[in-house]
């Protein structure tokens, strides 16, 4: 009897993890329609209003500081996005190095790049650890051309000059070398809102490069090292959901990204990108109204 209570409790176990693996890639009906015609009015609208609640927020945003995306992923049938600020560029610090992982993926998936362990390290600790000595041995192992063709491909246009830009790297993550700053704010490192929030969803659904190579970016992103800002209040909140995050912050510019995968009714993605001297404490402290509209 023990036995038997043993083999099936591995048996359920098996099956449970099974289908925690199979949650993702996320399959979405119209999977086709791009993420921008998905905007939901009435979550734009307790949106804004749940953010101008606060003072401060409301400044930063009516002065550009602040913007926000969010994406409601608990139905598949209906998938609900909602932006402020959507397509205001900003310096991102670390974020876009989402950008550099996508790139070297792509090259990978064309021979362009030997996935190494020496590659596969990096990028770990690129995105883990957010550690700029390992981002950029990648960027210079994939030339600013390829990130740049990457971003602005018609694939993918996670860098569209018709849109306000988007996603992008143009200078390493320490001294020296050259750089291949944007065309719009001459920028080194910049993201929106939109575009990030595009970049989460087309992972979600396996269509970054393929299928294959969206899982393992996946794995990279998932457990990140450092517990600040968004991750912070999810491991109170959220303790059981797994996370799949890219932040960065530099002087007064602090930026954070997530796919949220808990129980059906916790699957979103959340970007924000701030500039204030408070930009982690107002990160940290965005999540829980943000839970409070995906609810409404």
């Amino acid at each position: 009897m023990k036995i038997r209570t043993i083999l099936i409790t591995l048996l359920l176990t098996g099956v449970f993890s099974l289908a925690k693996a199979q949650e993702l890639p996320v399959r979405i009906s119209n999977d086709s329609t791009p993420l921008r015609q998905l905007i939901d009015q009435e979550l734009q609208d307790h949106l804004l209003s749940e953010v101008s609640k606060k003072p401060k927020w409301k400044r930063l945003i009516d002065q550009k500081k602040m913007a926000i995306g969010v994406v409601d992923l608990s139905d598949t049938s209906h998938i609900r996005f909602a932006r402020i600020n959507g397509n205001h560029m900003m310096y991102a610090a670390s974020l876009p190095k989402i950008a550099v992982l996508l790139a070297a993926k792509d090259a990978i998936e064309k021979g362009e790049l030997i996935e190494s362990l020496e590659v596969q390290k990096d990028m770990k600790l690129m995105i883990s650890k957010s550690n700029n000595a390992a981002t950029t041995r990648m960027i210079d192992r994939l030339g600013y051309e390829k990130i740049e063709a990457v971003l602005t491909s018609e694939r993918y246009n996670l860098y569209d000059e018709e849109r306000g830009g988007g996603l992008w790297v143009g200078k390493r993550y320490g001294g020296g070398g050259g750089t291949n700053r944007e065309p719009l704010k001459n920028l080194s490192h910049a993201a929106t809102a939109t575009q990030v929030c595009r970049f989460y969803f087309l992972l979600a659904q396996g269509k970054l490069v393929t299928e294959e190579r969206s899982m393992e970016m996946l794995e990279i992103m998932e457990d990140p090292a450092l517990h600040h800002k968004f991750v912070n209040t999810l491991d109170r909140i959220a303790p059981n959901a797994r996370l799949f995050r890219k932040s960065g912050s530099w002087k007064t510019y602090h930026s954070d990204s997530v796919l949220v995968w808990g129980k059906p009714s916790r699957r979103y993605i959340l970007v924000a990108l701030v500039d204030d001297p408070n930009g982690e404490q107002i990160i940290r402290n965005l999540v829980e109204p943000i839970e409070r509209v995906l609810q409404k």
